[in-house]
């Protein structure tokens, strides 16, 4: 095989209260990816997108891991990728791990499946390291496992898929720039036991109403007191969407990733296309642009369109 086409899905982390450990994949918005064996030991990047990213393969996040790859198994050829990203960078839908986990999930295709998924994202961690400053997997477990996943570990990597329920996602993209690393410097590095104590309470019920399709408990558990109200304040409009979401019969929501897009989860399709519009007119009204977005959790990850 010389060449294949993915599509990858974007992904939104966190899930409120599972900082860095949970994650969730989506089938809106999406990257397109091309990878190509080349002869030579050489990594070419190609962006045919309007984003301005460097196509530089050390600081790009699609060709460090490469680079990466390439170096682990002495490779003596290279790749070429082409990438149409319709993730937004720095929308908090996984920008940076669909690229990188685009590229692992490719290169291995491509090497003969050498990799297994954990060892996929290792590699691709090195791209979030580039983008964020930080090897966090929250949103590359999901983009290539599909589903749910929880990052029970880095250090040594243990990630554990989870049940993804028929639940409805609705999300919004606020035109607005909220960095990664910017939303990482504000937390605080200290928090309090009763805090922390509320906090294990929220992500193990979370986990335990996904793993029992207890919508209910899912809905219960959808809450963050260490993280969303420091968060939030960058966010603008996010205690109102929050709220009317939750009139409208959302289970709940919250921040997707470091920000600054909101998503919302909903049993029924209906009730997360009403809460899309609702997202939409607070920020029309606000004069803020935004893009919106309704999907099921995409359960399979990365797509295969096309190999050769």
């Amino acid at each position: 095989m010389k060449r294949i086409r993915l599509k990858i899905p974007a992904t939104v982390a966190n899930l409120v209260c599972g900082f860095d450990i949970l994650g969730m994949a989506i089938h809106d918005p999406y990257d397109e990816m091309e990878l190509r064996i080349l002869d030579a030991p050489e990594i070419i990047i190609k962006h045919e997108d309007l984003f301005g990213l460097p196509e530089e393969s050390s600081k790009n996040v699609a060709g460090i891991v490469l680079l990466k790859i390439q170096e682990h198994f002495n490779l003596s050829h290279g790749f070429e990728v082409i990438i149409r990203k319709h993730i937004k960078p720095g929308s908090g839908l996984g920008s940076s791990a669909a690229s990188a986990a685009g590229a692992a999930f490719g290169a291995n295709v491509l090497l003969g499946n050498i990799l297994s998924a954990d060892e996929m994202i290792h590699f691709a961690m090195f791209g979030e390291e580039l983008a964020s400053g930080v090897r966090h997997a929250d949103n590359i477990a999901p983009c290539i496992y599909g589903g749910i996943t929880l990052v029970k570990s880095t250090h040594p990597l243990d990630i554990i898929p989870l049940n993804a329920p028929e639940l409805f996602v609705a999300a919004v993209h606020p035109q607005v720039e909220v960095k990664t690393s910017d939303s990482r410097q504000i937390l605080k590095k200290t928090i309090s036991l009763k805090n922390a104590v509320e906090q294990w309470g929220n992500i193990a019920g979370l986990v335990a109403g996904i793993q029992n399709n207890d919508f209910s408990l899912i809905g219960r558990s959808l809450n963050d007191v260490i993280i969303e109200p420091v968060r939030s304040i960058l966010i603008p409009k996010f205690d109102e969407i929050k709220m009317k979401s939750i009139e409208i019969g959302a289970l709940g929501g919250g921040i997707s990733g470091s920000g600054p897009s909101i998503f919302m989860l909903a049993e029924k399709k209906e009730t997360a296309e009403e809460i899309a519009l609702m997202m939409k007119s607070v920020y029309d009204e606000a004069g803020i642009e935004s893009l919106v977005y309704v999907s099921k959790i995409n359960p399979s990850g990365i797509e295969i369109i096309e190999k050769v």
